[in-house]
């Protein structure tokens, strides 16, 4: 069945969450990432990692199922859409205690190639006084589904930043642990069992359990924030890229980037040489 344009401007319900402290430590611990800031509370109010917004969206992605002319999609179909791309604007760092309320709106679906992709944007608010601390524009593909009605956006997303070809990068090795798509499902509270259940992941043509892309996303921006930041994580204001290939575990993931003011480019790669994030950046105050 198709992926319906019926779904344009439609929105979820809103969904809230307490980012209390040992959620946030608990998502930078299996990251390995012991930035005192993520972890301290001795030193005062810690703060969540760039990449922890995408634990409050995790429950909206899974009700845009329930949006508005989501019923044309089958549960196969939507087993086949995949993380594409993400784009996310940071307002102000999540801190411990916040009551946070999240909504995605559909704003763009277009047939491609592979099949259906959408664009979503997702907000996430201060419950109450609706302080907007995180946008994120999350690209997806429904692959081998087809688009009724006429494609287009309902709203245009911000311009990406130019990322010209990386010429001298630095290269930073990221060990991925065997275990950790299991420790990511349960910090980052993102249940989805080819990232958890090998008799999942192998009934739906993977070879075994990858790791999910914004795990993979995290150890990036982890990497870049204590490379190029001085592990000052309040400095990042937006990060993204593209998701490409998959990522099996153990592994070593190899980090290519380069710094310039305000802007840090990127690539990922896996131990095969194959770009598992494309087109990586973020921009720093």
């Amino acid at each position: 069945m198709p992926l319906h344009t019926s779904m344009l401007g439609a929105s979820t319900q809103r969904y809230t969450h307490v980012a209390d402290a040992r959620w946030l430590m608990a998502y930078a611990a299996g990251l390995g990432d012991i930035n005192p800031r993520y972890l301290d509370t001795a030193a005062g109010t810690v703060i969540a990692h760039p990449v922890f917004p995408v634990c409050v969206e995790w429950p909206v992605i899974l009700g845009s199922r329930e949006m508005k002319g989501s019923e044309h999609i089958t549960r196969a179909e939507a087993a086949r859409g995949v993380h594409a791309a993400h784009d996310l604007h940071l307002f102000r760092p999540i801190r411990a205690g916040d009551e946070l309320t999240t909504q995605a709106t559909m704003v763009g679906i277009e047939a491609i190639r592979p099949g259906a992709r959408y664009l979503m944007r997702l907000d996430t608010t201060v419950t109450g006084s609706g302080e907007l601390v995180a946008r994120t524009w999350q690209t997806g593909i429904y692959r081998g589904v087809s688009v009724e009605g006429a494609g287009g956006f309902v709203e245009q997303p911000p311009e990406l930043p130019a990322l010209a070809p990386l010429a001298k990068p630095h290269v930073v090795a990221i060990p991925v642990a065997a275990g950790l798509a299991n420790v990511y499902t349960e910090t980052a509270r993102i249940f989805n069992p080819i990232h958890s259940d090998r008799a999942v992941a192998l009934s739906a043509g993977l070879p075994d359990i990858i790791l999910h892309g914004t795990a993979t996303l995290a150890l990036a921006v982890t990497a870049l924030i204590n490379h190029v930041l001085d592990g000052d994580a309040t400095r990042v204001q937006r990060l993204g890229g593209k998701f490409r290939a998959m990522v099996l575990m153990p592994s070593t993931l190899r980090l290519h980037f380069e710094a310039s003011p305000g802007l840090i480019r990127y690539t990922v790669l896996t131990e095969q040489g194959d770009a598992a994030i494309d087109e990586g950046f973020v921009c720093h105050r």
